[in-house]
């Protein structure tokens, strides 16, 4: 008899697990948050340094009745944001290449950077006839001016050549900002605020209020009052995380970087508890071996808002 109830009480917390965990990923595969026809959040890449196949570079792009607004510079944007185009197959009419004039940098780090060449020159290739025009933290002109010296002789070719591109499109207007509303057009407020990301002097979050929605993105930050003091009940916020119980099975060095850098499970869930936005949505995530539900289920332990993990090409 004893046997017999420990079986079926075994078999019920299987059942409970698999019932669990398929809620779980029900609610991170599928993008059905929100059916706005005004506003559209596009996981162009939600990878960090380490060059996993399944996470391209970091860089969301937020479309505004059409018109593309994108956050971070992460390696292979402009082929992600082909993908989710009209012109490959996608419904994100704003998102093909040509259509991509505005752009927003969280911190240099070159895994939200090496895009960057991409960002100018490719859009300008296919068509693109007006400068690019980008916001982010000091030095983010002298990367444009070095970008566009490493490829001038390419643009010479293109301009004066047999191709005779159009001479507006491979520009740059570069503004370096402070915190605080730095971009307002039609579509869009974007606000900036200051993050802690480790030794970096200078990183940003962004907030964007758009005619439907609030969204605001972390960027790369260590657990952050300013952040909860600006994103006060925004319908999204899109924050970078990394998994608390993998963090522990990491080397000396990696246990030691990373709280400085970064923030984990567990600190975002209380962030979060903070914040009380519409949806919590993960990216930029270090995984070590995680899984995305994993990394859910340590957030909602002791948060019980809705949390999903975002995967490249995802739209919400």
């Amino acid at each position: 008899m004893i046997m017999m109830f420990k079986t079926k009480t075994i078999i019920l917390l299987i059942f409970i697990e698999i019932v669990t965990s398929h809620l779980l990923f029900s609610t991170a595969d599928h993008c059905s948050y929100s059916k706005s026809k005004i506003t559209r959040v596009a996981f162009l890449g939600t990878g960090t340094p380490n060059p996993d196949p399944k996470h391209s570079g970091n860089s969301v792009a937020i479309v505004v009745n059409g018109t593309p607004y994108l956050v971070d510079f992460g390696p292979g944007l402009i082929r992600q944001a082909a993908a989710l185009s009209a012109e490959y197959g996608g419904d994100i009419e704003g998102l093909n290449v040509i259509n991509i004039r505005r752009a927003f940098l969280t911190h240099l780090h070159s895994d939200h950077t090496t895009g960057f060449p991409d960002l100018i020159l490719t859009p300008w290739v296919m068509g693109r006839c007006e400068p690019l025009v980008v916001y982010g933290p000091e030095g983010l002109k002298k990367m444009a001016e070095h970008i566009l010296e490493a490829y001038a002789e390419d643009i010479r070719i293109r301009l004066y050549g047999c191709e005779q591109a159009n001479n507006q499109g491979w520009r740059v207007i570069a503004n370096e900002i402070e915190e605080g509303i730095i971009y307002k057009d039609r579509n869009v407020s974007v606000e900036a605020f200051r993050v802690e990301h480790g030794n970096w002097p200078v990183a940003y979050g962004y907030k964007f209020t758009t005619p439907d929605r609030t969204i605001a993105i972390s960027g790369d930050t260590r657990p952050c009052e300013n952040l909860v003091k600006k994103c006060q009940g925004v319908d999204i916020l899109i924050h970078e995380v990394y998994s608390h119980s993998k963090l522990k099975e990491r080397e000396r060095l990696w246990q030691s970087y990373h709280p400085k850098y970064h923030t984990s499970t567990i600190e975002l869930a209380e962030i979060a508890k903070k914040v009380k936005p519409g949806i919590l949505i993960l990216y930029h995530q270090l995984y070590w071996g995680a899984s995305d539900n994993e990394l859910i289920r340590e957030i909602t332990k002791t948060y019980d808002g809705l949390v999903v993990s975002a995967k490249d090409l995802d739209v919400y």
